[in-house]
């Protein structure tokens, strides 16, 4: 699996090491280590080494299957996992607020995939071995499906349905404001933010991203708001949190794309993966599944009207 970037204007001139670090998200030795074996490539060619400076508009492509592990993530039986479906071929996790997904740099323990391997140890010969099984990402403050693979022909089968948009992903947000129209589609390209590469962005230079709308729910009070429905034709690193917040309506409670505001006080983004449908790599069959909403999203809902209320 490889990940090509366009470098912004906010890596102009830094190191190749630290752009491999944030594009693999691993850290600077790791990324040193992954450049020195050849897995980074600077337009086109190969990287000669990590201390290299390169220009904003040049292109670095990084090849995750050469990631070095010095150890694999291993097994973590506190981690306790809502597993809704299993069989030989896959894993379908309803994954809580705050669990990352898989060990990166400064999350190297207590993850999904820790959690995972207590259950099923298999999954370690399946995929990238520092992140085995994971075909996808939920960001750590997003709840809801997603699935694992448990078999190197499901994981194989997944990243290609996965690239060719065959996975229908279905979210539910609670947002800011209202929206001009009942439905709507975001296409707009995505990238690393030129102010900030921690952040995503939209960009002109960026990745094809294209999100689809459609109002559920509105709310008078205590502000404006709206429940959306959003369903990922891509699935770019925080897109939709970054597209809603591109139109004017961030994610309540996202503090990285501006919905943390006084007015609805959440905890986290108001996001979850309501429905993630597929089709099985061994039987070829189209399944379907969906989470309800998590009780702190459900909470945060019930805070909200149709109705100002009289003062």
């Amino acid at each position: 699996m490889k990940v090509e970037e366009t470098l912004p204007s906010a890596l102009n001139n830094e190191r190749l090491d630290r752009i491999v670090s944030l594009i693999a998200d691993i850290s600077r030795t790791d990324a040193s280590k992954l450049i020195a074996s050849g897995g980074a490539t600077v337009d086109g060619a190969p990287a000669p080494s990590g201390k290299v400076r390169l220009r904003e508009g040049q292109v670095v492509v990084v090849d995750l299957d050469m990631v070095p592990v010095a150890e694999p993530p291993g097994p973590d039986a506190s981690i306790v996992l809502d597993v809704v479906y299993v069989d030989e071929d896959i894993i379908v996790v309803n994954k809580p607020a705050g669990l990352v997904v898989h060990p990166a740099s400064g999350h190297g323990l207590g993850t999904l995939v820790n959690g995972i391997l207590a259950l099923y140890p298999e999954v370690a010969d399946v995929g990238q071995p520092a992140r085995p099984g994971i075909v996808h990402r939920l960001d750590a403050g997003t709840t809801g499906m997603m699935v694992v693979a448990r078999s190197q022909r499901a994981y194989d089968s997944l990243v290609a349905a996965l690239t060719e948009h065959e996975v229908g992903r279905e979210y539910i947000a609670l947002a800011w404001g209202h929206f001009d129209s009942p439905t709507a589609v975001v296409d707009a390209a995505m990238g690393r933010d030129p102010r900030d590469p921690m952040r995503m962005a939209v960009v002109h230079n960026g990745k094809w991203a294209r999100t689809h709308l459609e109002v559920e729910t509105e709310f008078n009070h205590p502000a404006l708001l709206t429940l959306v429905r959003c369903s990922l034709e891509t699935g770019r690193t925080h897109q939709i949190r970054v597209h809603l917040a591109a139109v004017g309506h961030p994610v309540v409670g996202d503090a990285m794309y501006g919905g943390a505001k006084s007015a609805l006080v959440a905890p986290r983004p108001m996001l979850h993966a309501r429905r993630l449908t597929l089709i099985h790599p061994g039987s070829g069959e189209e399944m379907s599944f969906e989470a309800t909403l998590p009780a702190d999203m459900a909470a945060i809902i019930a805070k909200c009207s149709f109705e100002i209320p009289e003062k």
